[in-house]
């Protein structure tokens, strides 16, 4: 249970975290490109100003959430959890060291005039932007992939642990319209031949009960006989 709770936040961090990369580098860039140059620091000042808690929460969340899988897990889950966790940590070095310096500097070109070469600065910033992105979405899709593999693993044991019904050739079939017989269940069987059974019923009794009464008369009648012999000698 705990693999399955930190590999569901591991995906959800890195999917937040590339997803969040992702519209900024499709929207956002693209869009401070065509509006005028003091509109773009002021806003890319601000933008960054609120982005600096909820993107390091994220891009920390999404590297401690890998980490923690790869500890908890092993084999080839630990390496893709690992590599995930190496890719978020990329992310996190390349905004710390590449964009949050330059973000600085946007912030005062705000309250002064911008340098001879700010074109080349903030082209600067969109490479780093860039880099961060693609890592973020490589962790992101080794989570992915990571985690289709542990559901086909799943549904295949799933597969071989289920039993598989056989059925018994010495069970007696019956219809589906044949009940039970009538009468006491527990009532003598007698056996005519090997493998074939029938339930004693009434003939068989009187059957029974006439055979033992010959075999008695025919002890008596040997028994006077046996005595009047021993008379006559």
């Amino acid at each position: 249970m705990r693999v399955r709770i930190t590999q569901g936040i591991a995906l959800l961090s890195t999917g937040a975290l590339s997803g969040a990369f992702g519209y900024g580098a499709a929207n956002l860039v693209p869009t401070f490109n065509v509006v005028p140059l003091d509109t773009r620091l002021y806003f890319h000042s601000e933008l960054m100003r609120m982005n600096s808690i909820t993107m390091q929460a994220t891009m920390a969340m999404s590297f401690l959430s890998c980490v923690t899988l790869a500890v908890l897990t092993r084999g080839t889950t630990r390496r893709l959890a690992g590599g995930a966790g190496l890719l978020a940590l990329a992310s996190f070095l390349i905004t710390r060291f590449g964009n949050v310096p330059i973000n600085g500097r946007i912030k005062k070109w705000v309250t002064s005039t911008p340098p001879p070469d700010h074109a080349e600065i903030l082209n600067r910033w969109e490479a780093f932007n860039y880099g961060r992105t693609a890592t973020a979405f490589l962790a992101f899709g080794l989570l992915i992939y990571l985690t289709l593999r542990t559901r086909a693993r799943d549904t295949e044991t799933g597969e071989r642990a289920t039993p598989i019904p056989v059925p018994n050739a010495n069970a007696p079939e019956r219809g589906a319209g044949s009940a039970a017989p009538e009468g006491n269940a527990s009532a003598p069987r007698r056996t005519d031949s090997p493998g074939r059974t029938e339930t004693a019923g009434p003939e068989d009794g009187r059957r029974a009960h006439d055979e033992h009464g010959g075999r008695n008369e025919r002890n008596v009648s040997a028994g006077r006989g046996e005595r009047a012999h021993r008379t006559g000698d």
